[in-house]
């Protein structure tokens, strides 16, 4: 039996289905967290968006149309949105050059060679650290487009942009991290090359 899709369970949800909610929050729910946090660079203001974007979801007018993108697009819009929210208000100060909370990050798998797992460990701080200290409109595409696999159309429809700037925005954050990493390893032993699409996950 196929699953069900987002948009068919969104149905069942406003049918007043509890299942189908359950089943599309573990579906979506790791990618908007994941969204939040590496744009906000705190877990609990990520826990909080996640939290509102999906009760957002219960509301029977909540604005979804499928004829303007998918579920999945719909949801990171909101978690955009909630991101902006929270800088406006000032709640959002994360310093540029800070890095990410331990406890926020995700345990990383132990290495045989103390030395590797340490030098896996400096290279992924410095990537989040990177990742964090890009202007709001990189992070964005970076996030989306590379860390959470986001087709560009819905990356353009979350964004309100053409495909083209972000493609754009996403060559330019390529480069801009790449600078960082080269910034942030001068004076430091050399790190693997990292691919920043399978390592902030």
């Amino acid at each position: 039996m196929a699953p069900d899709t987002d948009e068919h369970l969104l149905i069942r949800i406003h049918s007043g289905d509890e299942a189908a909610f359950v089943s599309l929050y573990r579906r979506r729910q790791g990618a908007i967290f994941r969204f939040a946090w590496h744009m906000t660079g705190s877990e609990a203001q990520a826990e909080d968006i996640t939290q509102e974007v999906f009760l957002t979801l219960l509301r029977a007018d909540c604005g979804y149309d499928p004829a303007r993108g998918t579920l999945s697009g719909y949801l990171f819009g909101i978690a955009r949105k909630l991101v902006l929210r929270y800088v406006e208000r000032g709640r959002l100060d994360v310093a540029l050059d800070s890095s990410v909370e331990e406890s926020a990050l995700p345990e990383l798998a132990t290495a045989d060679d103390p030395l590797v797992d340490l030098t896996k460990r400096e290279g992924l701080d410095a990537l989040r650290r990177a990742v964090l200290a890009l202007p709001r409109r990189y992070r964005e595409v970076v996030v989306m487009c590379d860390l959470e696999e986001v087709d560009y159309a819905d990356a353009a429809a979350v964004l309100g942009c053409p495909i083209g700037t972000v493609r754009s925005r996403l060559h330019r954050a390529r480069g801009l991290l790449l600078e960082k990493l080269k910034q942030d390893r001068n004076g430091k032993p050399a790190v693997p090359a990292l691919n920043p699409a399978r390592c902030l996950v």
